[in-house]
């Protein structure tokens, strides 16, 4: 078992730090401002990198963005929206959709207070373990605002309408039952049981095939809002393209040999 160890490259970033664990072929985001992890607004420039250089590191296979302590992250630094710029503000969304941006697979790891940006931000993840400590919240109306970082079209993508409003306009928590229940959350664990869970979950990635994990994160990404015959068209596409790959190759040798298959990602 191999030990993470931190990334020089990213010994400046302020309020986390970045783990990289090339056996594991795993880099790890974990958000550390203790006591609650708030995320201030030069941060989430410096989370962006980040992801983007883990998304061309070679080494990474599967992305993990977690926080040390009891709580995710209590959300963002309040007093730094009044100082940022209308300009500034209207693009926050920017940064925090860099998971989503990923060509790679990327989990949060969510426990205790996972609010505002905090929440936001995992939306913008492929999948969100929670905890049963966790709880879900776009706090934003109590400060007279409304999510500013793609956090309530994203939930309404994955809840819904009616739900949707009854989280933002009444600034209401979730438990990661709850989560779990609606289609938020992917799994919920005890608290005790989220690092294996997440282990676990790394591990079952990285076993397909590197190139058909890209092609269908970009897949179900274009397809979100598309019609479904548009999807359909989008995924026969994407499928014959994959048909010509090494990777289907290897995948279809394995099966009928009955053994792993060893992928490339060619």
């Amino acid at each position: 078992m191999t030990t993470p160890t931190s990334d020089s490259r990213f010994d400046t970033f302020d309020g986390f730090r970045v783990e990289t664990d090339p056996a594991s072929e795993r880099g790890d985001i974990i958000l550390d401002r203790p006591p609650m992890n708030v995320i201030n607004m030069g941060q989430r420039d410096q989370l962006r990198a980040a992801f983007e250089a883990l998304d061309r590191d070679d080494r990474v296979r599967v992305i993990v963005l977690r926080a040390e302590g009891e709580h995710f992250s209590s959300g963002g630094y309040i007093k730094g929206f009044l100082q940022a710029s209308p300009e500034h503000v209207s693009h926050l969304a920017d940064n925090v959709a860099a998971p989503w941006r990923a060509s790679k697979p990327v989990i949060a790891a969510n426990q205790g207070y996972t609010f505002g940006v905090g929440f936001e931000i995992s939306l913008a993840c492929d999948f969100r373990i929670a905890t049963q400590s966790c709880r879900y919240a776009l706090p934003e109306q109590k400060l007279g605002q409304i999510p500013g970082s793609g956090g309530s079209a994203r939930l309404q993508a994955i809840i819904g309408i009616a739900r949707t409003k009854d989280v933002v306009m009444r600034s209401r928590r979730i438990t990661g039952q709850q989560a779990y229940d609606w289609g938020i959350a992917t799994e919920v664990v005890d608290d005790s049981e989220l690092a294996a869970a997440t282990a676990h979950l790394v591990d079952e990635l990285r076993g397909f095939s590197p190139l058909a994990q890209r092609t269908a994160k970009k897949l179900i990404n274009d397809s979100e809002n598309a019609t479904v015959a548009i999807g359909i068209e989008l995924e026969g596409h994407a499928y014959s393209r994959l048909r010509q790959s090494d990777d289907f190759a290897e995948g279809v040798n394995a099966f009928h040999e009955k053994r792993r298959p060893e992928f490339s990602g060619r």
